[in-house]
């Protein structure tokens, strides 16, 4: 079974970033963080002490159909254990991904197509 360590993030696609951002900002109050250089659009807020919100570009694709989809992410202790639980209970695993920041994480579909990620954060991100 994952050791789940936290609420990581929730992630939302939109259809126009810098708008997006420019709500969040300034209706809503978060405050931008930096983002890993990803190969797509999108931005990173904080929410709170250690978990964040992240805006990912393309809602013009149906969310179901989305590679990176709207979900949430649960922090994990152990990359390996998790990745091995996971295979073991027949869950459905849609990505394995090395984030350009060195966090790793596995994304699986629920039932209705939700996608769920568990992400492990290295110590050395942490500081």
């Amino acid at each position: 079974m994952p050791q789940i360590l936290d609420l990581n993030h929730v992630a939302l696609a939109v259809s126009d970033v810098p708008r997006s951002i420019r709500f969040y900002e300034e209706i809503v109050g978060l405050t931008l963080k930096p983002r890993p250089d990803f190969d797509f659009e999108g931005a990173w807020f904080a929410l709170g002490e250690t978990r964040e919100l992240h805006l990912i570009e393309g809602l013009d694709t149906p969310v179901h159909e989305h590679p990176r989809g709207s979900h949430f992410a649960m922090e994990i202790a152990d990359y390996e254990a998790c990745h091995a639980h996971l295979k073991s209970v027949g869950a459905k695993i849609v990505n394995l991904n090395l984030r350009p920041d060195g966090a790793r994480q596995i994304f699986i579909e629920d039932p209705d197509q939700h996608i769920v990620e568990f992400c492990f954060i290295p110590p050395e991100l942490r500081a």
